[in-house]
């Protein structure tokens, strides 16, 4: 489902002239989750992590709401993994999640898969109100953080 969702946002594929207002959004989403975290020195990090996706395959879909960036994701076709999910501060609690959510599904409709911070109890709660259940306890191995792997199957 590209085009516009229940929200009032616009779904699509990120083109090249999104990328900074991309990074500045998934900085921003972050730094307000994890306030202690500097995650502006994690930008280049993002960057990288972004191009290392459209590499392997996966596919980057942006919402839009007033030809504003207000959140993305990323979902490879052939496993259904969502790497990165995030949504602006000023778009959140407003059904943007459960678009690109719905969009990831049309993109791999028999099983999605994410990992989730053990003690982000908002996201886990959202992802659970959307059907994902918890199918392993794990270890983020870049920062050492407990992880839920969170499954959706249709």
């Amino acid at each position: 489902m590209i085009g516009t969702a229940p929200s009032g946002c616009t779904v699509r594929p990120m083109d090249a002239a999104d990328l900074p207002a991309l990074l500045d959004l998934w900085v921003d989403s972050w730094q307000a989750a994890y306030p202690s975290i500097d995650f502006s020195t994690r930008r280049g990090w993002a960057e990288g992590r972004f191009a290392e996706l459209q590499g392997n395959g996966a596919s980057i879909l942006v919402a839009e709401i007033d030809r504003k960036l207000a959140g993305l994701v990323t979902v490879e076709p052939m496993t259904g993994y969502i790497d990165q999910i995030v949504v602006a501060t000023a778009s959140q609690r407003r059904g943007v999640a459960s678009d690109l959510l719905a969009v990831a599904r049309g993109a791999s409709p028999s099983i999605l898969e994410l990992h989730v911070n053990q003690d982000n109890a908002a996201a886990v709660a959202f992802y659970r109100r959307q059907g994902f259940v918890i199918s392993a306890h794990e270890v983020n191995p870049r920062s050492g953080a407990p992880t839920y792997r969170m499954t959706w199957r249709l």
